[in-house]
């Protein structure tokens, strides 16, 4: 739980968002704008959208951008008012994170690409609100062992993650006490096709895929939550971020999304954190942690919900639930393996080049083909993950 500690807010934050022009980032500016008292923008980050990225600079007249994509570095630099220092490349990117003025990094790049930034941040003395589940799947003890040695905080941005967060340190001071939680309960919306048991997996459309019925997100999460690997990723990291084994974390079913997890004590009760399904909810609390700010966040109404219903996910139908478990069993390089096979495989279903049904067969073959790394360190993570997406492609 030290890792999660915070402090009240004392002064106005600093924060830079990697990531800035997708759903969490596009999200965050508006928390930031909400809370403009309290937050300050001093720098953004994105993979290729330079434009919506420049407008969001003159929007919170910030200094510091980057970009990932150097053929869009340089169209940005060319774009760019003279004031606006645009950093480049994923040099660029981790400058950024690292930046002086910074108090906390908001990391909502996707994919293994968040894992550089991270560290940069980390090692800058900076607290770090992780939205990029990847990070800490597939390199979980390398962030938390650099968070622990430079002494910041590492809050999640996930509204599962977040839930389970807000459920052990309630009001209190953002500490809890490990021996007192019996298990973890991650819900998941169940995406798609969770109540349609007739459908053909190996016919499954693109679009049919990314029709999310509760949540607004980037395509590949939603595909990940589709195929319940969203759930698979996030058992691995509530392990990192709360120090739990595999066999204490369990996932349920819940179609309506008012739920987003709960804690069960050992005396068996349980608390569930609630809201309306809105992320600005866990990036708020990531950057206000543990104070309770008001915002403009909407309020909920049980009685207009009505009724909440919960489910066990159905194994057979979605295999990555049990594939992410394996992996994380495993341990050592597979959980890299695991991720970098899925973007891979999530990627190529985008691309009309595998049926849904190819994503977790993918996954599943190129773990099967792995030769494992049992105590990894940094460079043997990075060689496993693009081991795995040379074989997956």
């Amino acid at each position: 739980g030290s890792l999660c500690v915070c402090e009240y807010l004392s002064r106005m934050k600093n924060i830079v968002v990697l990531g800035s022009t997708g759903s969490i980032g596009e999200n965050t500016l508006r928390v930031a704008e909400e809370l403009q008292s309290r937050f300050r923008v001093v720098g953004l980050a994105v993979g290729r959208e330079y434009k919506r990225m420049l407008e969001q600079a003159a929007q919170f007249d910030v200094r510091h951008v980057a970009v990932a994509d150097e053929r869009a570095a340089v169209l940005c630099r060319a774009a760019a008012p003279e004031n606006v220092i645009v950093h480049v490349g994923d040099e660029g990117v981790a400058e950024i994170a690292a930046l002086e003025s910074a108090d906390i990094v908001l990391c909502a790049i996707v994919g293994m690409a968040g894992l550089r930034p991270v560290l940069a941040a980390v090692e800058a003395g900076h607290d770090v609100a992780l939205a990029t589940k990847e990070v800490l799947v597939a390199a979980g003890g390398i962030v938390t062992e650099a968070c622990k040695l430079y002494g910041c905080k590492l809050l999640p941005v996930d509204s599962e993650h977040s839930a389970i967060l807000q459920c052990l340190t309630g009001a209190g001071n953002g500490q809890w006490d490990e021996r007192c939680v019996k298990r973890l309960v991650l819900t998941a919306s169940g995406g798609p096709f969770q109540n349609k048991p007739d459908v053909d997996f190996d016919k499954v459309s693109i679009k049919e895929a990314l029709n999310h019925p509760n949540w607004n997100m980037g395509k590949k999460v939603t595909i990940d939550s589709a195929t319940l690997m969203n759930k698979g990723l996030e058992i691995m990291e509530a392990g990192w971020l709360f120090d739990m084994t595999a066999d204490r974390i369990d996932v349920v079913i819940h179609p309506e999304s008012i739920v987003h997890s709960m804690v069960e004590f050992t005396d068996s009760s349980v608390i569930a954190q609630m809201s309306v399904p809105d992320m600005r909810f866990a990036i708020q609390y990531a950057l206000t942690c543990p104070e309770r700010v008001e915002g403009r966040l909407p309020g909920l109404n049980l009685a207009d919900v009505g009724s909440l219903t919960f489910a066990r996910p159905d194994a057979a139908r979605f295999p990555c639930l049990g594939l992410a478990r394996k992996a994380l069993d495993i341990g050592g390089t597979m959980p890299a393996v695991l991720n970098a096979a899925n973007e891979v495989a999530v990627g190529r279903f985008l691309g009309g080049l595998i049926p849904f049904s190819g994503i977790w067969r993918t996954v599943e073959k190129i773990m099967s083909k792995h030769d494992i790394v049992r105590k990894p360190c940094l460079d043997d993570i990075l060689e496993a993950d693009r081991w795995a997406r040379k074989e997956a492609e």
